[in-house]
């Protein structure tokens, strides 16, 4: 597993259940980050936000060629688990990453906490799609990243998040 430059790096994590209400807004704010300097940029290919972010990521690297995408999975055959609009959608980041980054062999009950580590330990910056619930790996990251003081842009605001 390839460690990379946090420096310049962003990071995105969100709810499996978004169904595209901040899509124009996430772009916006992937165009914002790019002009001010962040080049690479890491999704962790879950179906919802992580693969919303990783289409306007996509769609970013169609007008910068500088712009570098790493898809961070977590655990080895994780893309079996997709299927119709999401394994479209997978795909479709996978063919636009510059990197392909399995954190762990196998699915283990720890596999997506290790891609949530990895999210927050390679980047400076963390785009979030919170809700503010307790529990699951959003929390987790979010929570992660509040604690080792990296800013996060929560593009679903919640009074919650501010709580960390």
């Amino acid at each position: 597993m390839s460690k990379i430059e946090k420096t310049g790096c962003v990071a995105f994590t969100g709810h499996r259940g978004y169904g595209g209400e901040a899509d124009a807004e996430l772009r916006r704010v992937t165009e914002r980050l790019y002009a001010e300097g962040y080049r690479c940029f890491i999704t962790g290919m879950s179906w919802g936000f992580d693969l919303a972010a990783g289409l306007a990521v996509a769609e970013s690297k169609r007008l910068h060629d500088d712009v570098r995408l790493v898809a961070a999975e977590p655990f080895a055959g994780f893309r079996d688990l997709f299927e119709g609009r999401w394994a479209e959608a997978y795909d479709a980041v996978l063919a636009a990453a510059d990197e392909r980054v399995c954190v762990c062999d196998s699915k283990s009950p720890s596999s997506y906490m290790r891609r949530n580590d990895y999210l927050v330990d390679n980047s400076a910056l963390l785009v979030a799609w919170y809700d503010g619930s307790p529990r699951g790996g959003t929390a987790y990251t979010v929570k992660r990243a509040r604690r080792m003081r990296m800013t996060v842009i929560n593009l679903k605001p919640s009074p919650q998040l501010e709580l960390f």
